[in-house]
């Protein structure tokens, strides 16, 4: 396809309204993320790279967390009292990178940018570049062990502030995802909370059907839900905090997704996986994207 500016696609007036508003209803927050999917498909027209499905199955788990949950701004990244947001899954980057700025950590500038040489954001998340970024990922599996070490940190030093951490189905084929269970739970890290993008692209090769009964035999506090409804994720991250207050154990939120979801086009798709749209599929994509009825 023929690049052409993201300049030309996306209203930058609505978005500067979005980047500063509360969000009260799951239709408004549904509304969010239709933009922010816009968002992320012309970034990979524009930069020609990019895992758009990746980044469409755990829009709403990032977005939920960045908009209503993490204590984290651009001017408390010194803080060691702030919450911890790492993105394991580092190939769904595009809705990490849509959403710092909307937070502000990054500029319009950066976001035209994306995949390009004298870009700071690349096809996974480097903390050395990115302003808000806690760990470089995309080696899977390591942004958990990661995770709990930070979440062991705060511990020793009586650091307030909670590690969330989200990681694809296919990571829980790793080893260390599994040892990363078994010390969490032995050093009581109650201030950790691991989401799983469970969007069943893993099961395609290796399948994991009983993912949920897998963590519960760690000693995990285990919950199975919607990873796209913003009313069952804040009804989760409600009971993970009342949990926090009575027992030791960490918690892990498993959220059903769908690959691709937004676009029929995408959806559950395996040869979209890393693939660039060329213009029909493209304008489809966006009026899908558009059309989308989340209540399905």
């Amino acid at each position: 396809m023929k690049k052409t500016s993201i300049k030309k696609f996306i209203n930058w007036d609505v978005l500067n309204k979005v980047k500063n508003s509360r969000f009260s209803t799951n239709k408004d927050m549904h509304n969010l993320s239709k933009f922010l999917r816009e968002l992320c498909v012309n970034m990979c027209i524009e930069g020609g790279d990019g895992h758009i499905p990746s980044s469409f199955s755990l829009i709403e788990i990032i977005t939920f967390l960045y908009k209503k949950k993490l204590n984290i701004n651009n001017k408390n990244l010194k803080n060691p009292n702030r919450d911890i947001f790492i993105l394991s899954k580092g190939h769904g980057c595009l809705a990490l990178y849509v959403n710092l700025y909307l937070k502000k950590f990054i500029t319009r500038k950066d976001i035209f940018e994306f995949c390009k040489k004298d870009g700071i954001l690349g096809e996974h998340p480097d903390t050395t570049k990115i302003k808000g970024v806690e760990a470089c990922t995309g080696s899977l599996g390591h942004g958990l062990s990661f995770g709990a070490g930070i979440a062991l940190g705060k511990k020793i030093q009586k650091q307030k502030g909670k590690v969330y951490v989200v990681v694809g189905d296919g990571e829980c084929h790793e080893g260390t995802v599994w040892e990363t269970a078994n010390i969490a739970k032995n050093f009581k890290l109650n201030n950790l909370v691991y989401f799983i993008d469970w969007n069943q692209s893993a099961m395609q090769l290796l399948p994991h059907d009983k993912m949920v009964d897998k963590w519960k035999s760690f000693g995990w506090h285990t919950q199975l839900i919607n990873g796209h409804s913003y009313m069952q994720l804040e009804k989760a991250i409600k009971k993970v905090e009342s949990l926090q207050k009575t027992s030791a154990s960490p918690s892990v939120i498993v959220c059903k997704t769908i690959k691709g979801k937004g676009t029929k086009i995408l959806e559950g798709h395996g040869k979209w996986h890393h693939k660039i749209p060329n213009e029909l599929e493209y304008t489809e994509i966006l009026k899908q994207i558009k059309n989308y009825n989340y209540d399905r």
